[in-house]
């Protein structure tokens, strides 16, 4: 149960007075549902007034605040002409008030003809004559409500900024008194406001950057509490180890051995399911690295020990890939595997579900469906989750409640993370890192290429492709907008097949229907389509050896991790592969260093914590993505300068403190159910 004291700020927004279905639905749109959510809504920018007693005093671009008395009304011939109100100063020095759209009605009534109204809004010119449009604020002369400072919030369609900023005053009039959370001595180095008072400064300035900061590390220190406590609560229920005897593992034909890098990992993973404590390992592994047969290795382990092994995909196509590379390592082998996804359906998904639920099945592959209410295991012993970082906590600890006893837990990715932000996400987590390349993996060579070149680009893809080899050509938006001016996917298919053939170009995107993009695949795989165009949906998992040639569109539109990413699609093959990354005309010079050090290097750790250095955390904490970094308040900047510090907070309560059971117990459950770190939420009950 949350606790009572927070009830009020966890109330619907439909509950306050003035907030009906209209306001409720742009309310919405920005994700803003409940009173805490309005709380944590913070400004973005400061708008200052100026008093002017006369128009002539006052400055032409400036907001200012004027008394003027309406005069005559100037309507338009047409409709949706703007509606002028002919206004006069004290002084009598003239300024029109326009409206657009059908609001000569407001207008009027706001203007009532010779009445003084006290106006605040931007005064501008329109040739020799000056205007304010819109005007943000009108009211009675000497209305208080009119600011000479005010925040500017984050709006959508049909919420205004004066609309927004009643609700906060509303959100803050209901924030409870809390006892504080912060350790005293860190509170009184840093300089922070206690926590009412860092709202009251945060809502008031954008620019206040103790308020802000404080409440930033409120947010990460709960993050990292919560992780701490997961921790703790999984290692402290009663697993098992888990053993096996080698027949299945050494049984498997591969074409080359292990890199020792592989074997490394190996002994720390089978060290690991050795112990009744439940294994909570990361497997760091550049694009290449082996990842997957460190996996497959442990999974076998399972089956060798009679148990079963769940290997989780982010998105479909991975999944089918994973159960297609799968089956071939395993051809032979006295393993059965099947793949479950959402849209496996009818006899097919129940004949799934009754082998994994009569052990007949011993390693299933599959998307988000595989952790669903319907899927039961007969002894699942362990959890792999590739690409990681598209799934949350929560996510991972639904997979795990699948079995009676807690099973292993093996989390992948290849997009790397720099060591000082594994703490963010995976702080409950030991960490292994694939750092050798397995032999035969060429590097990419990586060039950057103005898109003024474009013609030129295209031409080199013919010449490719008429050496029977393969390639993928990347763009950043599906289909064209209005509002950008960057290649769209759709529209570029229609080109190159314009001038290579339509059989040659395949198209991928995560519009697509599921059966749709499995097809275009296949036929990209099979070799019946040399270039694939797509979005970043191929970003991770699509193996196509034959492809040997990566462009990427507007590259300075993607992340590094992207970028990495994309790469790492090329060189799995034989054959020399290039990526092209085509840039823009205008660039900042950091996306000039960052397309640079793509051309310099192929270690995606190297690449990782430049990117790091030149723009902070960015996508390398997930924070565009639907993972764990889900971080409302701090920002990338914030998370790499106070995550150290809030971990080792973190870890003082929990270790020295005494827990949620010590003195500040009390106080950091507030802040976990405050931030609403749902992981932590059983182990508080429990605790």
């Amino acid at each position: 149960m949350r606790p009572e004291i927070l009830n009020p700020l966890f109330a619907a927004l439909t509950d306050l007075k003035g907030v009906g279905p209209q306001l409720a639905k742009p309310l919405a749109r920005l994700g803003l549902e409940r009173v805490v959510d309005i709380l944590f809504h913070l400004p973005t920018g400061l708008v200052q007034r100026y008093p002017a007693d006369r128009l002539d005093d006052a400055q032409v671009g400036q907001q200012i605040i004027v008394t003027l008395t309406a005069q005559d009304y100037r309507s338009g011939r047409s409709p949706r002409a703007p509606f002028g109100v002919e206004a006069f100063d004290s002084a009598g020095d003239h300024v029109r008030l326009v409206y657009f759209g059908r609001t000569a009605g407001l207008a009027k009534k706001l203007f009532p003809l010779g009445e003084p109204r006290q106006v605040s809004g931007r005064l501008d010119t329109y040739g020799e004559m000056r205007q304010i449009v819109h005007p943000d604020h009108v009211g009675e002369p000497g209305d208080p409500a009119i600011a000479t400072s005010e925040a500017v919030y984050p709006l959508t369609e049909g919420l205004t900024n004066a609309r927004l900023s009643q609700l906060v005053e509303i959100a803050l009039e209901r924030r409870p008194e809390l006892a504080e959370w912060i350790d005293a001595p860190l509170l009184a180095s840093r300089d922070w406001p206690a926590w009412r008072e860092a709202l009251t400064r945060a809502h008031a300035s954008p620019h206040d950057a103790a308020a802000r900061d404080r409440l930033a590390y409120d947010e990460i220190f709960a993050s990292q509490v919560a992780l701490m406590l997961i921790r703790e609560g999984l290692r402290n229920r009663k697993g098992r180890a888990i053993v096996g005897d080698g027949r299945l593992t050494g049984a498997l034909r591969l074409p080359f051995g292990l890199t020792g890098a592989q074997a490394r990992v190996g002994r720390e993973i089978a060290g690991d399911m050795a112990q009744d404590v439940p294994m909570l390992r990361m497997l760091q592994g550049d694009v290449g690295s082996g990842k997957t047969l460190v996996a497959l290795r442990a999974m076998l382990a399972a089956v060798e020990a009679g148990t079963q092994a769940a290997l989780l995909a982010p998105t479909e196509i991975l999944a089918r890939q994973h159960h297609a590379t799968l089956q071939a390592m395993l051809a032979g082998l006295p393993v059965n595997i099947a793949i479950l996804t959402g849209r496996d359906k009818g006899r097919g998904r129940e004949s799934t579900l009754m082998g994994l639920a009569d052990g007949s099945i011993d390693l299933l592959v599959g998307t988000h469906a595989i952790f669903q209410e319907a899927v039961r295991y007969r002894d699942l012993a362990l959890v792999v989750v590739d690409e990681q970082h598209r799934f949350g906590v929560a996510q991972r600890l639904m997979l795990t409640d699948k079995a009676a006893r807690p099973p292993h837990l093996l989390v992948m990715t290849a997009t790397p993370i720099p060591r000082t932000l594994l703490l963010a996400n995976h702080g409950e987590m030991d960490v292994s890192r694939l750092d050798e390349m397995p032999p035969g993996r060429t590097p990419v060579d990586t060039r950057v290429v103005s898109v003024d070149r474009l013609d030129e680009v295209v031409g080199g893809l013919e010449r490719h492709l008429a050496t029977g080899a393969q390639a993928y050509w990347v763009c950043p938006l599906v289909a064209e907008s209005e509002a950008s001016e960057l290649a769209a996917a759709e529209g570029r298919a229609a080109l190159l097949r314009e001038r290579l053939g339509a059989a040659r170009v395949g198209l991928v995107h995560g519009r697509m229907k599921g059966p749709d993009k499995d097809a275009v695949m296949a036929r990209f795989q099979a070799g019946e389509i040399g270039v694939l165009v797509a979005t970043t949906v191929i970003e991770v998992g699509v193996d196509v050896p034959a492809a040997s040639l990566m462009i990427v569109e507007h590259a300075e539109n993607f992340g590094l991790a992207q970028l990495h990413q994309l790469r790492g699609r090329v060189g799995r093959g034989t054959a020399k592969s290039v990526c092209l990354l085509l840039r823009s005309q205008n660039l900042s010079e950091t996306a000039r260093e960052r397309l640079a050090l793509m051309r310099e290097t192929n270690d995606g750790f190297v690449i990782a914590e430049k990117d790091l250095e030149l723009r902070g955390g960015g996508e390398l904490l997930g924070l565009k993505q639907s993972g764990d970094a889900d971080y409302g308040l701090a920002t990338p900047e914030q998370l790499v300068r106070l995550l150290p510090v809030a971990h080792d907070d973190a870890r003082l309560f929990v270790e020295r403190d005494g827990g949620v059971e010590g003195p500040r117990g009390a106080a950091v459950r507030l802040c976990l159910y405050l931030f609403e770190r749902d992981a932590a939420v059983p182990l508080l009950r429990s605790g």
